[in-house]
């Protein structure tokens, strides 16, 4: 499956949409993870537990949005976006979304 956050797909023809194809997810860290995120927050620098968290997300939501797409029989997946929000307090939603397409067969 092609994945591209762009409206075509470089040396291919697409021969329809089919439509919007999405994958969320609702991400969180374990209380003690989260207590030492909070320490972190005073000295400054990197929490990489919460961009663990966010990285495993997206790759989650991606799978999710490719799923989605390959039960519509898609061969690609054009102009994908990804959004994040807090949805409480050590928790996250990813959503990765974008149009699912069918491309000319090469002969």
């Amino acid at each position: 499956m092609k994945l591209v956050n762009i409206d075509y797909i470089p040396g291919e023809e697409i021969v329809e949409a089919l439509g919007i194809v999405k994958g969320t997810v609702v991400q969180s860290k374990n209380i003690g993870k989260d207590f030492m995120a909070g320490m972190k927050t005073i000295v400054g620098g990197e929490i990489t537990s919460y961009t663990e968290m966010l990285n495993t997300a997206r790759s989650m939501a991606t799978k999710r949005m490719v799923d989605d797409a390959k039960n519509l029989g898609a061969d690609a997946i054009i102009n994908i976006r990804y959004g994040s929000s807090s949805v409480m307090s050590g928790a996250a939603e990813v959503v990765a979304y974008g149009t699912a397409v069918k491309l000319k067969e090469k002969k």
